[in-house]
């Protein structure tokens, strides 16, 4: 049989202008357009290639292609066999070469392209296995799982004994957990009613479409103005009711006593969480807000750059509800690690999945969770946004307020080549017009 080996690394800039519509609009980015650096890798085998992407909003997504593009040495030669066989070590590698430390490690710019591209090897190793990732990940034993971590920066908090603990309980109920997950699938919240630029009629609107469409869990921007907060707040929950959940997400934009106060003015709508509501890296900041705040609860986790800030904003019980990312992380492998950080500290994970494929990549994330390490989905919901799965071969999909179980091979990231085509940036024919245009404006 033929060694499936990494031939080339190509990375796009792709763009899409959410901005026109306010779509993922808050406090701290009024004007995003949802962006992925997205990444192929080639292979000798014709037909087989491994699809990953990082998420960006706008200006900087081609700073993540260079990163992409700069990493590719690390990865083009290299056998997949090679690669799976010790899985850590490759991420490592890749997650903090020598000559990039500088520019790093384990964070920033060059850590997206990390993801990026790790996810991509996710892809292509799942797709070879013709399974979903959710599902490869699945049926490894607790060993094979573990092998694919990197222990590193947080041994003290999580030992590789205490992994294989943790994984090894949840075997006995393994099947069990998968079958209910493919019956009845993934508790998610939706996020697409609450943008901070959306019209108060909008947000009526969409807050009983919501309804209709079977979410109990809401979530809303905050952060600008309090006095606009408060009206908007009033709106959602006069919308859907004292039954159903809401949060807030003020996306960094407070100072700690900021957040403490505003958020006490804000309890009156009965949040269940407050997102990100302050410094991402400010551990013990979001520390005081969680003490200052109880019981509203406190989640991050969108900008947390990698599990050693998971490890000790867990070790400082400053949060209570761990907000992992696919992108912002080092991808799949260092995802698996704070999963396991999170069960050991016996803190739920809802993940962040607010942009373009998050929800792609979430949907396999919280499968694993459910069946491999937490071992359940009570007090656990994932985000949803309704925006741009079109674009994807195989779409997230969420019925009655519940993501579905992914059934086709592969991390399910694969663009369509015609959304390709359209949205790369600046060629493609989108934002080629658009450039025109603003030329013969300024003529």
């Amino acid at each position: 049989m033929t060694s499936i080996r990494i031939t080339a690394l190509e990375a796009r800039d792709i763009r899409f202008p959410t901005s026109d519509h306010n779509d993922g609009s808050d406090a701290m980015h009024p004007d995003p357009d949802y962006s992925a650096a997205y990444v192929v890798l080639r292979t000798n085998v014709d037909g087989l290639e491994g699809h990953g992407l990082t998420f960006t909003i706008g200006r900087g997504n081609d700073l993540c292609v260079t990163a992409a593009q700069s990493l590719a040495p690390l990865v083009v030669g290299r056998t997949l066999d090679g690669i799976v066989n010790d899985f850590a070590a490759f991420w490592r590698s890749i997650a903090s070469d020598s000559q990039l430390r500088w520019v790093g490690p384990e964070k920033g710019v060059i850590h997206l392209a990390t993801a990026a591209i790790v996810n991509a090897t996710w892809d292509l190793y799942a797709k070879t296995q013709r399974k979903p990732l959710w599902k490869l990940v699945v049926d490894m034993s607790p060993e094979q799982l573990v092998s694919t971590i990197d222990f590193r920066y947080i041994s003290d908090a999580l030992s590789r004994e205490q992994a294989l603990d943790i994984l090894r309980a949840n075997v006995p109920r393994k099947a069990e957990r998968e079958a209910a997950m493919r019956a009845r699938g993934y508790p998610a919240y939706t996020t697409s009613a609450g943008w901070l630029g959306y019209s108060d009629e909008k947000i009526r609107a969409l807050c009983r479409a919501g309804i209709a469409e079977g979410w109990n869990h809401f979530k809303i921007k905050v952060g600008a103005d309090l006095a606009d907060d408060l009206r908007r707040a009033a709106i959602v929950r006069a919308e859907i009711g004292p039954q159903r959940k809401l949060m807030f997400d003020a996306n960094q934009r407070w100072d700690v006593g900021e957040a403490i106060e505003n958020m006490r003015a804000l309890a009156r709508f009965d949040p269940w969480w407050i997102e990100e509501p302050t410094s991402p890296d400010d551990v013990l900041g979001h520390a005081a807000i969680a003490r200052a705040i109880a019981p509203i609860g406190v989640a991050t986790g969108e900008q947390c750059q990698n599990r050693v800030l998971f490890k000790q904003l867990l070790q400082a019980n400053a949060i209570r509800f761990c907000q992992i990312d696919s992108c912002r992380l080092g991808g799949v492998n260092e995802v698996l690690a704070v999963l396991l950080l999170a069960k050991r500290f016996d803190v739920v994970v809802c993940p962040h999945a607010g942009g373009v494929g998050l929800c792609e990549y979430v949907n396999h994330l919280i499968m694993i969770d459910d069946i491999c390490i937490a071992g359940s989905h009570e007090g656990r919901v994932a985000e949803f946004v309704s925006h741009l799965h079109e674009h994807f071969e195989n779409p997230s999909v969420v019925r009655n307020g519940r993501y579905m179980v992914p059934t086709a091979p592969g991390y399910g990231i694969t663009m369509k080549a015609s959304s390709l085509e359209q949205f790369e940036y600046p060629s493609g024919p989108l934002w080629s017009e658009r450039s025109a245009v603003r030329v013969k404006v300024r003529r």
